[in-house]
């Protein structure tokens, strides 16, 4: 088992900055390397990519309307992800969740094998 814990969401003003850290424990390593994906889930609407990096490091992917505002990277010395998020928007308000997959990318629900709980982030208008 893979344990996920997002931690760093919250309330930001819109144009504010957050990074969201996931921290994964237990057979992170033992039996594959993994990929990691960030989602997102607002009220009343359905959990959606946001972005995806590889056990490397080295591939990263984001959905086109995030990106050049959202960076995803990982320090696997810390077994940790990170998102970071700029110029937020009211509409990036959301539950944000962390994902482990066998493969890169972790694009979609089906692909991931572990989910975080969950960090709430708010942005305020």
């Amino acid at each position: 088992q893979v344990q996920l814990v997002e931690s760093g969401g919250g309330l930001v003003q819109a144009g504010g900055s957050l990074r969201l850290s996931c921290a994964a424990s237990g057979r992170t390593n033992s039996e594959y390397t993994m990929a990691m994906g960030w989602f997102r889930q607002a009220p009343g609407k359905e959990r959606e990519f946001v972005a995806t990096i590889a056990w490397s490091g080295a591939k990263t992917g984001a959905t086109d309307f995030l990106k050049g505002r959202f960076a995803i990277s990982r320090d696997n010395a810390k077994n940790t992800v990170y998102l970071q998020m700029n110029s937020l928007k009211p509409e990036d308000t959301a539950v944000y969740y962390c994902a482990a997959g066998r493969y890169y990318p972790v694009l979609v629900t089906t692909s991931v094998d572990y989910w975080g709980q969950g960090t709430q982030v708010t942005v305020s208008s």
